[in-house]
């Protein structure tokens, strides 16, 4: 896992020019808008995810990048070539479908020399493809299997092998895990970032789960109604979301709603109905200004006593950055608790607590009087 780290690190700086650039990129369907003008540039040898809930265009974006949808307007330029009047099979890109659609007649040998005999390339090269690809997969004791003979995890990656034994410049992914159970699923994603980084393929893949998205890519772009609203590295959109929607749907949030009073340069103030919010750090901003203020769960504090001194990193905050309320109801999930805490303003909020002993858990019981509290360096400012 460290190894898998430590490449998709690498990745992110390698390259400085974009290997894949969209630009203002649009897909309508009749009156409906489906691409709202796309302008995105991916890096060669990064793992890129587009990740949005249903309806929010990434599969239409993902079908164009193919040539199996043709843009309304603007330009897919790989390596400074346009590809929008290309068709498919003269595409350098290869797309692996969730269906993983295997030939059920065929073995996982054939299964993966299929693109390659379609191409008349020679019968070593054929072979010789195909031998280092289900090595690479570690298939080779099932090549004389038939598809139905095999796990969901197993079919998984002969669809990988058989997209990548053609050697594409680009590899696009469409819900590549989605058919898989959930324990498969997240045994299977760093194996699928392995092979990816192990054959130097550059790929974009289309996910709505959140959990896929931050594990496996190297950057991610948050879709919603046709457009990217935010691109970075999956730390940078966790921990420093652009706006309300990217903070809400990227894990779990606690947004309170406040008016900035005092804007410093090296520190700002918002009051809400909750509490007084001190954030350590100024801000782009006006006073007077409604804002959000963006909290994760596992950024709070909760304890029965009020929060001292000694609670936090800044000693200005003491004063600032709490509330209290009651525990309406909690959640054990083994090695956290989730908290659901009524505050005395009447808005609920999640605190997540990691159970580092085995008393943990009982230790706040529902309908218990809590105070929480936070540090002025975990809160974010959403402007919009």
């Amino acid at each position: 896992m460290a190894a898998v780290l430590g490449s998709r690190a690498g990745d992110a700086d390698k390259v400085d020019a974009p290997f894949l650039q969209l630009i203002a990129l649009v897909k309508r369907f009749d009156e409906a808008v489906a691409v709202a003008g796309v302008t995105l540039d991916i890096r060669q040898g990064e793992i890129f995810a587009l990740l949005g809930s249903s309806g929010c265009g990434k599969s239409t974006l993902l079908r164009m990048l193919g040539g199996f949808e043709l843009p309304t307007s603007g330009q897919i330029l790989l390596e400074g070539r346009d590809l929008v009047r290309l068709p498919p099979h003269e595409r350098p890109v290869n797309m692996m479908f969730q269906s993983y659609a295997l030939f059920p007649h065929l073995t996982v040998w054939d299964n993966v020399a299929f693109g390659l005999r379609r191409d008349h390339l020679p019968r070593d090269e054929i072979a010789s493809r195909v031998e280092k690809m289900l090595e690479m997969v570690q298939l080779q004791p099932y090549a004389k299997r038939k598809p139905h003979q095999l796990s969901g995890g197993q079919q998984q990656r002969v669809a990988l092998a058989r997209s990548l034994v053609k050697r594409p410049r680009l590899l696009l992914l469409d819900e590549p895990l989605g058919a898989l159970d959930k324990q498969l699923r997240e045994r299977t994603q760093l194996e699928v970032v392995d092979i990816i980084h192990q054959v130097g393929v550059t790929c974009v893949m289309v996910t709505h789960d959140q959990g896929e998205a931050m594990t496996m890519a190297t950057r991610i772009g948050v879709m919603s109604e046709g457009r990217i609203l935010q691109v970075g590295p999956p730390v940078d959109i966790y921990e420093t979301p652009n706006c309300t929607f990217v903070a809400d749907f990227i894990g779990s949030v606690n947004l309170f709603k406040g008016q900035i009073t005092v804007d410093e340069a090296d520190h700002v103030i918002v009051d809400s109905p909750e509490c007084r919010h001190y954030v350590s750090h100024g801000i782009t901003g006006t006073l007077g200004m409604g804002v959000h203020i963006a909290i994760r769960p596992e950024k709070i504090g909760i304890q029965q006593s009020p929060p001292g001194a000694h609670d936090y990193d800044n000693p200005a905050e003491l004063g600032f950055n709490s509330s209290y309320g009651s525990i309406r109801d909690l959640a054990y999930l083994g090695s956290q608790t989730i908290y659901h805490v009524l505050l005395a303003s009447g808005m609920a909020i999640k605190v997540t607590k990691s159970n580092d002993a085995r008393h943990d858990a009982i230790r706040l019981p529902v309908g218990g009087k809590v105070y929480v509290w936070w540090w002025g360096s975990d809160v974010v400012v959403l402007t919009q």
